[in-house]
């Protein structure tokens, strides 16, 4: 009896289509291209070359802290009531030893001060039972914090533990989707993205530079583009300006001088 023919295995055309289509390249959301993104950075780094968030504090805790009363709040708000408290109040022990009502008086002039309040205490708390008294170094653990969530953690991570991470504010949300760097509908996809996008050698430094531009150049009731460094390379709807303000570094006296 003759050998039944066996069927071709060989993979058509049209086969390896559907095997292609599912398994897509992972395609990053950008309008610039990598030698673009190195040269926005790399003007950024020249503006500022070392630069700093504008809340006050003295260790990770008031950092902590500070960052927890800053949401709906601008940082020279934050920083004139917090002033005297960490004069007072520096670590959870200190603070549990104020208590709630007087940590009420020196925040009062913060927005939502009440609930603040609240988790400023309840933090300080859990800090002590669970932690020995010391602000972790991991997101998953400094997000169980009352109060801290993911972009908080994201700062005290960067600020007092030297981590590159994307801290994604209002400021930079803005940016990311105003020039279109990092385009997303959430705050976490936003910092998904820029996480892939930017440069990983400009990456510590990337979300101060990011806030600082958002805050004091690409402003939300109007960007002023005839003042920024990246003009030329903007590829935002609104530009309204092609000509790069000049490169320079900026004085460091001049950070935190505007008014949000």
């Amino acid at each position: 009896m003759a050998n039944p023919k066996l069927k071709s295995v060989t993979k058509t055309p049209q086969d390896a289509n559907v095997i292609a289509r599912r398994k897509p390249a992972a395609v990053v959301r950008t309008a610039y291209s990598l030698a673009e993104r190195e040269e926005i950075f790399r003007r950024f780094s020249v503006q500022r070359p070392e630069p700093r968030g504008e809340l006050e504090h003295t260790n990770p805790f008031t950092l902590v802290v500070a960052v927890a009363l800053s949401a709906q709040a601008t940082d020279v708000g934050v920083n004139k009531a917090t002033r005297a408290l960490f004069k007072i109040a520096d670590t959870p022990e200190k603070m549990l030893d104020l208590g709630e009502e007087r940590l009420r008086d020196h925040i009062r002039t913060i927005g939502l001060y009440r609930n603040k309040a609240k988790n400023v205490i309840a933090l300080s708390q859990m800090l002590v039972d669970q932690f020995g008294g010391k602000v972790p170094e991991t997101r998953d653990e400094l997000v169980r914090l009352p109060g801290v969530g993911r972009k908080t953690a994201n700062v005290v991570l960067s600020m007092a533990f030297g981590q590159a991470t994307m801290a994604v504010d209002t400021h930079i949300f803005r940016i990311a989707n105003r020039i279109r760097l990092a385009p997303g509908k959430t705050p976490d996809e936003v910092e998904e993205r820029l996480m892939k996008v930017i440069p990983k050698h400009y990456l510590y430094h990337a979300h101060h530079w990011l806030i600082l531009h958002g805050r004091y150049t690409c402003k939300a009731r109007r960007p002023e583009c005839e003042r920024c460094v990246i003009a030329d390379l903007c590829k935002s709807p609104e530009k309204s300006w092609d000509v790069p303000a000049p490169l320079v570094e900026l004085p460091p006296q001049l950070f935190g001088e505007a008014v949000e």
